[in-house]
């Protein structure tokens, strides 16, 4: 395989996808050549600061190779930590490709437009001398369970809450609501309060209350939530991005609170089904959703939006119909990902249903031995082995809990033995220190909204 004169050797490629380039074998293949040092840093919340030093090969020849390659690296940092400033040094042409490529109406706009809107800060690129040395400020949270405590969790077609004393849940509802079509902030505010009061009922007091929910949260704050899809701009900023800090003081005052993006809570929990930290959580569902809880047990307050990270440096990789990007992670990870391998196994699906209903007729297919269903599965469990190497190297996690309705039954099954068998023939370097595997029992009882209401320290 080439790629602007980068070659890389696959030994195992997905049957269904045989020109699957994963990203992490073309950045070593392009490092291993690339000897002009670049440094790259990316400015977040509160002067919070991703820093990496890399190379490039700095040569008109090989100009479009170290383009693809900076562009993809800085991608990657600005979904998986978030941004608004990119400091670039050690290369002038480097900074004026960038530059150039995240601005509005370029190659890369929704990156530009999307990071300003969530860091409510113009985005710009600058070259500087030296790069800021790298800053986070992870926070330690949940596994308080102590005391009377309301966990709710806002999906996009249910809305689940428990209530907890002392670590028991004493009550637990799912009510079904529709918060993608409502263009009224106050259907959610009243959906959000209902459910509050609706757990508050089942306890003697409310001491502290954890909210676990799609989207970007900065400071308890909504910057970016699919849940609010339909919301006109004016009225997400007016009544949305302090949604849950007003539902929860207007309904029970001052007591301790944290929002969090669901992905981490789906990580917190995992961190207490399995007694151990350093957790990536991965859920393949409508998208792919991801959560990380570091080795100390801490959220780290970075975006982890990885289905919008790179995953494919293949020319001719689908489309994200969302952000126009190629390669990323979405439309491997998800729902998308066996819709897209469907018909190239054989598989008609009906133009008609839904992408749940496609997904649901391929696992039906799975559960009665179809080869071709198989397939799907298998090559999905091929990509995954190549980019979970990848994201050993991001975020070198040891524990990678595998969640989300792509992983149920047999296709679940089928797509971890596939990940498991490319990470032990490809990435030698990651056996022994990550471990991908499903939830178990323990962390089925846990749960999402239970988890949600151990996040605050009273």
């Amino acid at each position: 395989m080439n790629r602007y004169g980068i070659e890389i050797e696959v030994k195992n490629a997905p049957k269904l996808d045989p020109e699957f380039m994963p990203i992490l074998k073309y950045n070593r293949s392009f490092l291993h050549t690339a000897k002009k040092p670049v440094g790259i840093a990316v400015e977040r919340a509160d002067g919070q600061m991703a820093a990496c030093h890399t190379f490039v090969h700095g040569t008109p020849e090989m100009a479009e190779a170290d383009h693809y390659y900076v562009n993809r690296l800085v991608k990657t940092i600005l979904w998986m930590k978030g941004g608004y400033k990119v400091y670039v040094s050690g290369d002038e042409g480097t900074y004026e490709y960038l530059k150039k490529a995240y601005s509005a109406g370029d190659e890369q706009d929704f990156d530009f437009d999307y990071m300003a809107n969530v860091f409510e800060h113009p985005f710009e690129v600058v070259f500087v001398d030296e790069i800021p040395e790298a800053k986070d400020a992870p926070k330690a949270m949940g596994g308080h369970l102590e005391g009377c405590r309301i966990g709710f969790d806002a999906g996009g077609s249910d809305r689940k809450v428990s209530a907890v004393v002392d670590g028991e849940t004493v009550y637990s509802e799912e009510v079904v609501w529709f918060p993608k079509i409502n263009s009224d902030p106050d259907y959610h505010y009243d959906g959000i309060v209902a459910a509050l009061k609706s757990a508050a009922e089942h306890m003697p007091r409310v001491d502290a209350v954890g909210v676990s929910s799609a989207g970007v949260y900065i400071n308890h704050r909504t910057m970016n939530a699919s849940l609010f899809l339909q919301v006109p701009k004016d009225l997400f900023d007016a009544k949305v991005k302090d949604i849950y800090i007003r539902a929860i003081t207007d309904t029970f005052g001052n007591v301790p609170y944290e929002v969090v993006n669901d992905g981490d809570v789906s990580a917190l929990a995992g961190t207490m089904s399995l007694k151990d930290n350093n957790v990536l959580g991965i859920a393949m569902g409508t998208s792919e959703a991801v959560g990380y809880v570091d080795e100390e047990g801490r959220i780290t307050g970075w975006l982890n939006e990885l289905a919008f990270v790179p995953v494919d440096a293949q020319p001719g990789a689908m489309e994200d119909e969302w952000s126009h990007d190629i390669g990323c992670g979405v439309k491997y990870f998800s729902q998308d990902g066996v819709i897209k391998l469907a018909p190239r196994a054989g598989i008609e699906l009906d133009p008609s249903l839904s992408p749940a209903e496609k997904l649901k007729v391929v696992q039906k297919l799975m559960e009665e031995g179809s080869e071709a269903a198989a397939s799907v599965y298998e090559s999905i469990g091929v990509y995954l082995g190549h980019t979970l190497a990848y994201y050993y190297d991001l975020y070198h996690c040891k524990h990678v809990l595998l969640l989300g309705r792509v992983m149920s039954g047999k296709g679940g099954d089928l797509i971890l033995e596939n990940a498991k068998r490319v990470l032990a023939e490809e990435y030698p370097e990651c056996a022994g220190k990550m471990f991908p595997e499903l939830p178990d029992e323990t962390f089925r009882r846990v749960g999402q909204s239970m988890a949600a209401a151990s996040l605050p320290e009273l």
